[in-house]
């Protein structure tokens, strides 16, 4: 089941996202995050920009989630959004990404959004797949912009217009 994320999932979404920031590139933080700071990261997107934060849950456990946030704040970007998708470290491969990301995709095409940039560390072979599947284009690459485990990730960019 995918459905609008509420502050009872932040527990849930923390660890799920707690994973990648410790044991991956995909995210430039390097702390953990708890649970209330996870819960104001949902309310700001639900409430402050009105997008989409999405979780899959199946037997009442969280699989994934995919959210949109404001990509940057002048308003002539505002029917542009940035996306991200997370799913738990062991739910890889299975299939759920893409179900996830075309309902983020459709409630976004709904609220009339024109852009979609996602935005990830090199490489990532998984995320670019996903990504492409769904239509996404390479648009761009920064060479050694992050720095993280000792060394210096590229980040690439990838759009869909709607």
């Amino acid at each position: 089941m995918i459905r609008d994320a509420t502050n009872k999932d932040a527990a849930a979404i923390a660890k799920i996202y707690n994973h990648y920031i410790l044991h991956s590139h995909s995210t430039f933080e390097i702390g953990p995050i708890d649970e209330n700071e996870m819960i104001s990261r949902i309310e700001r997107v639900q409430n402050e920009f009105h997008l989409p934060w999405l979780v899959l849950e199946e037997d009442g456990i969280i699989l994934g989630y995919a959210y949109a946030t404001q990509w940057k704040a002048r308003v002539a970007y505002s029917k542009t959004t940035e996306t991200s998708i997370y799913l738990q470290k062991d739910q890889g491969g299975k299939g759920y990404g893409k179900p996830l990301y075309s309902k983020l995709m459709s409630q976004l095409k709904t609220l009339g959004y024109h852009a979609i940039i996602d935005g990830m560390s090199l490489p990532n072979e998984a995320s670019r797949v996903l990504h492409e599947k769904l239509g996404f284009k390479k648009i761009g690459e920064f060479k050694e912009v992050g720095y993280k485990f000792d060394r210096w990730i590229d980040v690439g960019y990838w759009e869909l217009i709607l």
